[in-house]
């Protein structure tokens, strides 16, 4: 790989070296290595692009790496990657997409997940995507990310995209049976003319599943963001939604809340907030000898954290 993909790769990966454990590696819609282990069989589909990634019942304290780089103007791909989790195990799962694009042609990764969650298996997934490159080319990525999980299962997704990436579009569905939980945190920035959509459709089936999905995010100059999220309550069950924003500049903010109770016993809420940097934060800093863009930039750091 060259330098520039190498350095995307730490970005969304934090991979600095071949990793530990099974891992299959994409760059420009070629395999650039790929390994599996005695639990964690990594094969490649034969009908459309993409793998399938089965873990063994049982698997414990093992880890997936399967992260996709893009440095070719003008590259554009659908990837689709299917999660067999068995029963028992307990691993983690880190994806992401990097794109490097210096000419003038868009560049789009569009990756399609999906997560089959055995009974009491627990999964920890993490997917983070990046852009980069002075091009007039877009950086495009559309995740599209559905999960089945059974009895007893539990899931918790880290959903990170902070900078270069021109316009995505995130689709997440879940279906949660008897005393499944998931968890998702989501943090985005965007900036310049950029556009984020996230949506979430989560259907809670099972009595005592539970669902919490969480956006931290920040708008800066002309960008604009959507969160769309929608919890079903078909059962007893606790859901809770909540999007809380900055706004900067000309940024603009479209939170979307749905909840839907289908039963009696179904608990769920939805939280929102919106709003500009508070002036006695800034002021506060500024006292401590920062200027106004490095005590707003202390903020958002932290806020996104």
């Amino acid at each position: 790989m060259t330098d520039i993909q190498k350095r995307i790769l730490a970005e969304v990966a934090d991979l600095h070296a071949v990793p530990e454990g099974a891992y299959n590696i994409r760059s420009d819609g070629a395999s650039a290595g790929r390994r599996s282990t005695a639990h964690i069989e990594i094969t490649s589909k034969t009908d459309v692009s993409g793998i399938d990634v089965r873990i063994a019942p049982g698997t414990r304290h093992e880890s997936v790496h399967i992260p996709v780089v893009l440095s070719k103007t003008g590259h554009q791909e659908t990837v689709y990657n299917d999660f067999y989790i068995g029963a028992d195990s307990d691993v983690l799962i880190v994806a992401g997409c990097g794109i490097h694009n210096c000419g003038g042609q868009d560049s789009r990764h569009d990756g399609v997940h999906r997560f089959y969650v055995g009974k009491n298996a627990r999964v920890r997934y993490v997917e983070k995507h990046y852009g980069e490159g002075d091009g007039q080319g877009r950086r495009i990525m559309n995740p599209g990310t559905e999960v089945y999980m059974e009895e007893g299962s539990s899931m918790e997704m880290e959903m990170v995209q902070i900078r270069g990436v021109d316009s995505t579009k995130r689709v997440t569905t879940a279906e949660l049976a008897e005393g499944a939980r998931l968890v998702v945190k989501e943090r985005l920035m965007t900036h310049g003319s950029q556009r984020a959509d996230s949506v979430y459709r989560v259907s809670l089936n099972g009595a005592g599943s539970s669902a919490d999905v969480v956006s931290r995010s920040v708008a800066r100059d002309d960008s604009y963001q959507r969160f769309d999220a929608c919890l079903t309550g078909n059962a007893p069950c606790h859901g809770h939604t909540e999007c809380d924003s900055i706004i900067m500049d000309q940024g603009r903010i479209l939170a979307v809340p749905q909840l839907e109770a289908n039963c009696t016993d179904a608990e769920l809420i939805h939280e929102a907030a919106i709003g500009k940097i508070a002036g006695e934060q800034l002021i506060k800093l500024m006292t401590l000898g920062l200027t106004e863009a490095e005590a707003e930039e202390q903020i958002i750091n932290g806020f996104l954290k």
